[in-house]
This record gives C-alpha cells, structure tokens and sequence, in this order.
C-alpha cells in the first residue's frame, strides 16, 4: 500500500530511523537478480534510479518499473526480483530500519512507496556525501550521514509534493508564507481564500491536498508553535510585559 507524502513525512517524524550501508550499484542488462525471493529483505531503503531502467518486484504481485526520476521507498520483509532491462540499470540505495518497527505509523515507512524527484544535482550530491561518509568509522561522520539521510528524505518528499501539486503549490507556499508573516493578527478561511480569488471550500480543499492539514488547523497549529518558541526563549514573558507597561500607560 502506497501513502501519500504528508504521511509519510509525519512517520519519519515521529519514529527514528537507523542508517544504515550506502552503495552506487550496476546491475547488468537483460538479468534476472532473485537473491530475497527466498531469503525476504531485512531492511528498509531509499532506491534511486540513476541510469537504465529494472522492474522491481515484491511479492510476487508489487511491480514497479524504475527510471531515472523515480525512487522506491521501504520494502522490509518482502521477497523481491529485479529485472533489468537491455540497457542495464544504474540506483543508489540507501539501508535504513525504523527503531520501532511495532508502532502503527512503522508501516507507512515499512510499505513500498514510489516516489517521483527529478535526477537534479543537489539530489546526485546528496548521495555522493552519504557515500563518502557511510564508510567512515569517525563518529563525526557517521553523524553526518544520519543528517543527510534526512536532508535527502526531505528533498524526496518536497519533490514528490511539487509534482502532485504542479499547478497549485506556488499559490499554496505564497498561502503559507502569508500565515507565516501574519500569524498574530485575525485570520478567516474567507479571508485567505478571498485574497487568492478562490471559493473557500475549493481553497481548503488545495491547500490540505498539498500539506495534509487544512489552513485554519495550519494557522491554529503555527501559532502554538510560535508560542512554545516564544515561551522557551523567554520573549513571551518580554511581550507580555511590555503589553501590560502599554496598558498602564495608555
């Protein structure tokens, strides 16, 4: 079962991963590769294809055909065949396992997810720094790999976002960098919807589709961020005191 990228995004939020092995691999073309159909994957990865193209296939009955641009996620506990086409095939595969496999939002990083990122520079990059680090036993860098783990997890996800979302994401990222600028003052789902010319409902429906939460719950939930941030920092208390002099004096 495939889930959307929010959810996705909230699983790796919620559970902590461990990283683990990073490779470049060519497998040649026109050959059958059945190393887990007896023996099921222990691990979870991140599978970008780099050049030609393979059928992935789990299970028996999950097919995914992989291409420069597409990116396989999860896949613990299945039985898997690969299939390379003429051309052969090219991926970076990144090991990763959730540390708590048994909590509900496990399986959405546990389950096969195909992906779509464009084969962009920072996302080749990426890979070439978990590569150099992978191998390391400096701490520093095992560190590191761990951090880029994510920062690639997150460039996947926002890609896979943008995608699905070609036509509305720019107006919905200006949507949030308004509530962002403006979370403090007096905010309606009419108002927000009026300012980008849209009916409300058609509006909510957009933005939610684009970041899983609809803009007032959005708005609701910055503005406790903001307010644990200001509280942890010590400046609500330097807001409220400065309000209260204002009211004494006004």
């Amino acid at each position: 079962m495939a889930f959307p990228h929010e959810e996705l995004a909230q699983a790796f939020v919620k559970i902590p991963v461990e990283v683990h092995g990073v490779y470049r691999t060519e497998l040649e073309p026109g050959v059958i590769y059945d190393g887990h159909v007896d023996r099921p994957t222990t691990k979870c990865a991140v599978l970008i294809s780099l050049r030609g193209q393979a059928e992935f296939i789990y299970n028996e009955t999950e097919r995914y055909l992989l291409e420069p641009g597409k990116i396989l996620l999860g896949g613990m506990q299945k039985r898997l065949e690969i299939h390379t086409s003429e051309q052969g095939f090219e991926y970076g595969l990144v090991h990763y396992v959730p540390v708590r496999t048994m909590m509900d939002d496990a399986k959405q990083l546990i389950d096969v997810n195909m992906l779509h990122a464009p084969q962009s520079p920072e996302l080749l990059q990426l890979l070439g720094r978990m590569l150099q680090a992978s191998s390391s036993p400096d701490s520093m860098l095992l560190l590191e790999k761990k951090s880029l783990f994510y920062h690639l997890i997150n460039k996947v996800l926002q890609s896979e976002r943008t995608q699905q979302n070609k036509t509305s994401y720019p107006l919905i990222e200006e949507a949030t960098v308004y509530i962002h600028d403006h979370f403090n003052e007096p905010i309606t789902l009419y108002q927000l919807a009026d300012r980008f010319g849209l009916k409300p409902k058609y509006f909510s429906s957009l933005f939610q589709r684009y970041t899983g939460i609809g803009p007032i719950d959005y708005l609701i939930q910055y503005r406790i961020n903001k307010a644990y941030e200001l509280l942890m920092t010590g400046q609500f208390e330097v807001l409220i005191g400065s309000g209260s002099r204002q009211r004494k004096t006004g």
